[in-house]
């Protein structure tokens, strides 16, 4: 599997993997200048890249850098970004301040990482009944929170 990357602009960074077995590769800012995320807000960070996986049944989940959550407090706005393995735009990175201080995105800065997972493409039907389970319609807490 490869994943072809097209630079929209010069100072584009290609990603690339921490370590040999990095489950993703680093995305990094294409910024002109250094942008301010202030406390509570969200800016979306260009990356200066396109891509076209070399196949089809695949999605380019984005997800936080551990290091920049746990440390400044900056995550994805929207949790996991998708990017459908037929999107050709440019990929950006909503970053969210999840702290009380403003935080700095420069140029070429490491801000999320890029993983490849398999997709199913599922058919949808509707049915009129689902099977019963041991669960049911048991939601949220409805398992409980200590293992007993």
């Amino acid at each position: 599997m490869t994943l072809f990357f097209k630079k929209l602009r010069e100072n584009a960074i290609l990603p690339m993997r921490a370590t040999p077995q990095s489950a993703g590769v680093d995305l990094c800012a294409c910024l002109e200048d250094t942008v301010e995320i202030p406390p509570g807000g969200t800016v979306r960070i260009p990356t200066g890249l396109a891509v076209q996986p070399s196949k089809e049944d695949v999605a380019l989940l984005i997800y936080p850098r551990s290091g920049l959550a746990s440390k400044y407090g900056i995550t994805l706005a929207n949790a996991v970004g998708v990017v459908d393995s037929d999107y050709r735009g440019e990929i950006q990175v909503p970053l969210h301040n999840l702290s009380t201080i403003p935080f700095m995105v420069e140029n070429g800065m490491r801000i999320a990482q890029l993983v490849v997972t398999p997709v199913l493409f599922a058919d949808v039907e509707q049915v009129n009944e689902l099977d019963e389970t041991q669960r049911g319609s048991g939601g949220f807490g409805s398992s409980g929170m200590i293992n007993e």
